[in-house]
């Protein structure tokens, strides 16, 4: 999974729906994976983690109100934003998927502008380092549209690496992360690298943060962290 790519899992067992979705969501510019079961989705969670599931409610296999109860009830996964797309158009039905932890409900047929629209505005929400705004932190600005930082107005000279970590930590300020939760979220969780790669990142991140290289702070025996306190 590219760290720099949102991708997202299409569970759905209709192809031509699977091929309108993927179209849609390519266009956008976002990595797509599909699978036809909730079993495939399952095993397909356990190895990777997108960065957001498209979830159909009638599977071959089991309701998709099942997988996403088994997402919700794990501890990894159960941040992950899960939007139903599903030709169940009754309140109740509505009502019982966000109950059960949708984040958003989009009924067939659905306009495919109205799909993407849905989609950007969940991502904002729930992972706001892949959001295009603006971020600051003290003397420090970061730019996702350009994909410059700034320090007091100065662009500075900062590695592929060091950016995506700082726009992570910017993203989630005064949030304490573990090396493995960076390397998956930074990094992907299919990238091998080991933890004390992250150390050095993060290194050469303060370093190139100059005199602002106090915003990265350790906490020892768990992890790092962005915060202006």
């Amino acid at each position: 999974m590219s760290a720099d790519k949102t991708t997202i899992l299409i569970v759905e067992d209709e192809p031509a729906i699977v091929e309108l979705v993927s179209f849609t969501l390519k266009e956008a510019g976002w990595q797509v994976q599909a699978v036809g079961t909730a079993g495939e989705a399952w095993e397909f969670l356990q190895r990777r983690t997108p960065h957001l599931v498209l979830l159909d409610w009638m599977l071959p296999d089991q309701a998709g109100l099942r997988l996403l109860a088994r997402i919700r009830a794990d501890r990894q996964l159960q941040p992950l934003p899960v939007i139903m797309l599903t030709a169940k158009s009754m309140e109740e039905d509505k009502i019982a998927g966000l109950d059960q932890g949708a984040d958003d409900y989009i009924t067939k047929p659905f306009s495919p502008r109205e799909l993407t629209a849905r989609i950007k505005a969940l991502l904002r929400r729930k992972s706001p380092e892949h959001a295009q705004n603006l971020m600051t932190a003290g003397v420090v600005a970061l730019d996702p549209v350009s994909c410059s930082v700034s320090l007091n107005g100065e662009k500075i000279d900062i590695g592929h690496a060091e950016y995506r970590l700082l726009k992570f930590f910017m993203a989630h300020p005064e949030r304490v992360f573990s090396r493995n939760q960076l390397l998956d979220k930074v990094w992907g969780d299919h990238v091998v690298i080991e933890e004390r790669t992250v150390d050095v990142h993060v290194l050469r991140l303060r370093k190139a943060l100059k005199e602002a290289e106090a915003l990265i702070k350790t906490v020892r025996s768990v992890g790092y962290m962005l915060s202006e306190k």
